[in-house]
This record gives C-alpha cells, structure tokens and sequence, in this order.
C-alpha cells in the first residue's frame, strides 16, 4: 500500500518541527532561551514565519520545545554511549567523560546547554525553570544511581558520601564549561578530567584495579 498524501504532510512536518526545535537549541546555547524569536528561526530556516508558528502556540511553548531538544542530543552523546560501559565507578566515569568531550567538541555551540539555560532561569519561576530543573535532576540522580551501584557491588566502599561525590563531579565538570567558554581555555576539560579520576580512584575500594580503565578524558 502507498503512502498517502496525508502522510506525507506528516512526515515534512515533523521533520520540519525538528529542525526548528534543533536550530532553537543551537541559538539558546548561546543567546539565552529568552533570545529565541519565530522570525529569527525562520530566516535562518528560510521558513515562513507562520510555519514556524504553526508548530508553537507561544514563545514559552518554543522554548519548553527547545530544552526537549536539548534533552535528546544530551542523552545522544553523553548517556546512551556510556551505558554500554559496567555499571558501577567504570559507567560513572565514562557519564563524565561523555560530558566533558559535549562541552568541548561544542555539540551546542555554547558549550552545555543546560549549564546556559539553568542560568538564565534559575531564580525565574515558571514552567521553563521546572523543566529545566527537571532534566537537572534527572542527570543528577543517574550520578548518584551509579555511585550507589558502586557500592553494592563492592566498587566503592559502603559508607562513601555519594551525595558529596556527585556534587564534585557535577561542580569538576561546570566549571570546565564556565572556563572554557568565558576564557577560551581548552585545558580547564583536562583538568576536570583529572580532578574526576582522582577523586574517583580515591573513592575507589581497590584503586589499583579501576585505574586502567579511567582512560581517555
């Protein structure tokens, strides 16, 4: 049986919606959520305003479409690649050198996309900053599922403060992103890469057996 006509509408329009919405995100890494326009997506799409419109009944709708998008290239090149690593410190290592080399290689090209947005909307209550908090803490309890893994299958010592270590790690990676961005500087990714795997052998219940495989950062 052929497609219909209706179809193929349909098709076009979502790939048109995504297009949108990726192009949205790609402008909010660096111009802010609050930069995003109907008639700056459709010059730069070479859409009509109204076609943009269409898929958006308000710049709030836009903007809430945006951070999906973001999600979904976060979970692309950060989480999905690491999960093919073991459970436990191993994952939890590969989880932040997956950020670092999406902050670095600019998958946005303002570095992290949430690190931008959360700042924009941080003390702005509304259905942007619940969203935004949201896909936060989402990445934040996939930190600390790891680290609790790590201990039950004796990667880590029992009684290790997986709260504190999660917030190293997610404190070690921003402010790689913050430095890179505001001072060029490439290097402040080794050194979150560096800080990470200390700490992490540190944490480590026999650090001898985890090291070679904290590689590559």
């Amino acid at each position: 049986m052929s497609a219909s006509p209706t179809d193929g509408r349909v098709r076009k329009g979502d790939r048109t919606r995504q297009a949108i919405v990726r192009r949205a995100a790609d402008i909010a890494s660096v111009e802010g959520l609050e930069g995003l326009s109907i008639g700056r997506l459709a010059g730069d799409l070479d859409i009509s305003k109204s076609g943009v419109f269409a898929h958006f009944g308000s710049k709030e709708e836009l903007q809430l479409a945006a951070i999906g998008a973001a999600v979904d290239v976060y979970v692309e090149h950060v989480v999905t690649p690491a999960l093919a690593e073991p459970a436990g410190l191993i994952r939890l290592w590969r989880l932040t050198e997956r950020w670092i080399a999406y902050s670095r290689d600019r998958v946005f090209p303002g570095g992290c996309f949430f690190f931008n947005a959360s700042a924009e909307f941080d003390a702005r209550p509304g259905r942007v900053r619940d969203t935004l908090a949201g896909a936060w803490r989402g990445w934040r309890e996939m930190l600390l599922a790891e680290v609790e893994t790590a201990k039950t299958i004796g990667d880590a010592p029992a009684d290790l403060d997986t709260a504190q270590l999660v917030f190293e790690l997610i404190a070690f990676l921003e402010t790689a992103n913050g430095i890179s961005m505001l001072h060029d500087d490439e290097s402040a990714y080794s050194r979150a890469g560096t800080a990470i795997r200390t700490r992490l052998l540190g944490a480590a219940t026999d650090p001898t057996t985890l090291a070679p495989s904290l590689t590559g950062a």
